[in-house]
């Protein structure tokens, strides 16, 4: 990759893409809501700033999302579902990258090879969810996962190398799972550059897949 963006710049695993990308050489450009104003809960901040980007990129990564909706914690049963927890993290977790994955086409340049990874969970598959709980939040990534899927399809009509995945960054040490512990969590810098290897080793044939951080296909 030459020319990367990384939007949502300022997080724990933005951060370190960036850092990660620029080590392997390429120019990155970052953006964030507190260092540009990109706010992914605006649709219009969001034209507003990407739009105003001059595109030809062969690499993007949407690193953006949170756990908690409208301040509350992910609900552990029926009885804790409100509507607006609910509201906030579609806003969030799936209508925000769905208005940058509309952009994409003047986004990605047409003539190389790019590809395009937005960070999902594995929580947000159906196949795989045995525990039930955090219904808001499963919910808005499996929507998300069904929008990179259906957006691969439609990008490969005029952009037939790119390849757009899921992602599922593994649980990573930053301040948006500090409140969760028992886990083996991956540093940042580790999770990014295991992802950035997985999306350099697909091929269009595997664009509109979700894969985790070892490049393992999760079930939808």
């Amino acid at each position: 990759m030459k020319n990367v963006l990384v939007i949502g710049a300022s997080g724990g695993i933005g951060s370190a893409f960036v850092a990660e990308l620029g080590r392997r050489g390429a120019a990155v450009t970052g953006m964030s809501r507190s260092a540009d104003g990109l706010d992914m809960a605006d649709a219009a901040s969001i034209e507003r700033v990407l739009g105003a980007l001059p595109g030809d990129y062969d690499g993007v990564i949407v690193a953006t999302g949170k756990l908690d909706g409208a301040g509350n914690a992910p609900e552990k049963s029926l009885k804790a579902l409100e509507a607006e927890a609910m509201l906030d993290q579609f806003q969030i977790n799936c209508v925000g990258p769905a208005m940058v994955l509309k952009l994409l086409p003047s986004l990605l340049t047409r003539d190389e090879p790019s590809w395009v990874g937005v960070l999902s969970a594995r929580v947000g598959s159906i196949g795989d969810n045995g525990l039930g709980g955090w219904y808001s939040y499963r919910t808005a990534k499996a929507a998300l996962n069904q929008m990179v899927h259906g957006a691969a399809i439609e990008i490969a009509r005029t952009h037939p190398q790119a390849i757009l995945a899921a992602l599922h960054p593994g649980t990573v040490a930053t301040q948006f799972t500090s409140g969760f512990t028992g886990r083996d969590k991956l540093e940042p810098a580790q999770s990014a550059a295991r992802l950035i290897d997985v999306l350099s080793g697909l091929g269009p044939q595997d664009s509109g897949t979700f894969r985790d951080w070892k490049g393992e296909v999760v079930p939808w």
